[in-house]
């Protein structure tokens, strides 16, 4: 009588998020990689490096940015001004996406928009690389000034 073969097992099945949103990410403070997490859990231990990572209080809305001294990615809790890499100890400007400046090109005088933060901006018309300085962001009062002229 022939002995039956056993199966062969199946390979896990690939790693889809939840479609409820129940998890999160942050970073983990000893290695730097993105950990997944399930919402409500107070710390995170990481798989790579055992390093044990607290999770922000609820409700606490984060941001990420590439380290401009070392090119980690960093996160941080959105509304933050700077931002001090752990790494390299550089400070990094976290400005809003929306925030721009502007500034007249270097060769031509095109006046260019650029986001805040920025220490060049390259001219489209004529490829001039126009440095400026670390702008300060418009008071509310000057927008509306803007806005209204």
């Amino acid at each position: 009588m022939p002995i039956p073969l056993a199966p062969y097992p199946l390979p896990p099945a690939p790693y889809t998020p939840p479609a409820n949103g129940s998890q999160s990410q942050l970073v983990c403070s000893g290695c730097r990689n993105l950990l997944l997490y399930p919402l409500g859990a107070t710390s995170v231990c990481c798989a790579v490096c055992n390093a044990v990572t607290a999770v922000p209080p609820p409700g606490t809305e984060n941001a990420q940015l590439v380290c401009r001294g070392c090119h980690t990615l960093l996160m941080y809790i959105r509304g933050a001004t700077s931002v001090k890499c752990t790494c390299c100890h550089t400070v990094n400007l976290a400005m809003e996406a929306n925030q721009v400046a502007q500034v007249n090109c270097g060769s031509c005088q095109m006046l260019l928009m650029y986001q805040y933060g920025a220490q060049s901006v390259r001219c489209a018309v004529c490829h001039f690389v126009t440095s400026v300085g670390v702008p300060v962001p418009p008071t509310t009062s000057t927008v509306e000034q803007k806005l209204n002229c």
